[in-house]
């Protein structure tokens, strides 16, 4: 398996001196000739949740070794986090979609099934992309052509979505700063951003999550309708906030209630789903 560290500023020169140097974490399974030396793989771009003000390792590289597990490529994105702001992280990870495009053939990628996935204020990062991938500013700040940003699906766990009502305050704070107006945080809310150009996109949350409250997915699931982009929302009844693979992979002794057998389910529909 090919595992490797990218400094993404080194690559793409709009990116330079913007952020903290975001890092790109490789996932990627050798071919075999005793299997399918040509195998094309699924891939997944993850984004992990921490507000905006850093990258949790629990929705990281055991979510990556998960995909992997499952045939998948994996990649994980540590893109910039507060002081940095709005719109650094969203060139980052344009960037690393655009990377992996441009290099498909060498890490055995399938070009039609390329995801971003992200948790929390990942989430909001990767549902961002979904929905701002093509504003012209991406392509010519990085100097991509047009379309190589564009996610295949979006993959959200207890998202952060709306600066509104429900939103996920200190989120917002860490991506525009505390004294962002309202009307800046609406205009990165993702709910009025969706178009006809937003991939299909698969949902999970917990009824019970009072970090990142419910009425997020729910609000999204109803944009994503009325433009008639397919998506899958679940929503379990039970758990909290940042479940991530909700099991002892990600929860460790000091966080049983991070496990939930019911909740874990999302990783099986998740790939039935990409399927």
């Amino acid at each position: 398996m090919l595992h490797t560290i990218i400094k993404l500023d080194e690559i793409f020169n709009g990116l330079k001196e913007k952020g903290q140097g975001a890092l790109l974490q490789t996932y990627i399974p050798d071919n075999s000739s005793e299997i399918e030396i040509g195998r094309r793989r699924p891939t997944i771009i993850i984004c992990p949740g921490g507000a905006y003000s850093f990258a949790s390792d629990r929705e990281a590289e055991p979510v990556a070794l998960r995909f992997v597990a499952k045939g998948y490529n994996a990649f994980v994105l540590r893109y910039s986090v507060a002081p940095h702001r709005y719109p650094q992280q969203l060139l980052e990870l344009s960037a690393t979609v655009a990377y992996v495009r441009r290099n498909a053939e060498a890490f055995h990628v399938d070009e039609e099934k390329i995801a971003v996935c992200g948790f929390s204020a990942g989430g909001h990062l990767a549902g961002s992309l979904g929905v701002l991938w093509q504003e012209p500013f991406i392509a010519q700040t990085l100097g991509i052509n047009a379309g190589e940003n564009r996610p295949d699906r979006v993959i959200l766990g207890y998202p952060v979505i709306t600066g509104g009502e429900f939103a996920h305050r200190g989120s917002f704070d860490n991506l525009l700063g505390q004294e962002a107006s309202q009307e800046a945080r609406d205009q990165l809310s993702l709910e009025q951003l969706v178009s006809p150009s937003t991939p299909p996109t698969f949902i999970w949350h917990t009824f019970e999550d009072t970090a990142v409250p419910v009425n997020n997915s729910l609000i999204f699931a109803e944009a994503l309708k009325a433009y008639e982009i397919p998506f899958e929302l679940h929503i379990y009844t039970k758990g909290g906030h940042g479940l991530s693979l909700c099991d002892e992979t990600t929860a460790g002794p000091e966080h049983p209630g991070l496990i939930n057998p019911q909740a874990a389910t999302w990783v099986k529909l998740v790939t039935e789903w990409m399927r």
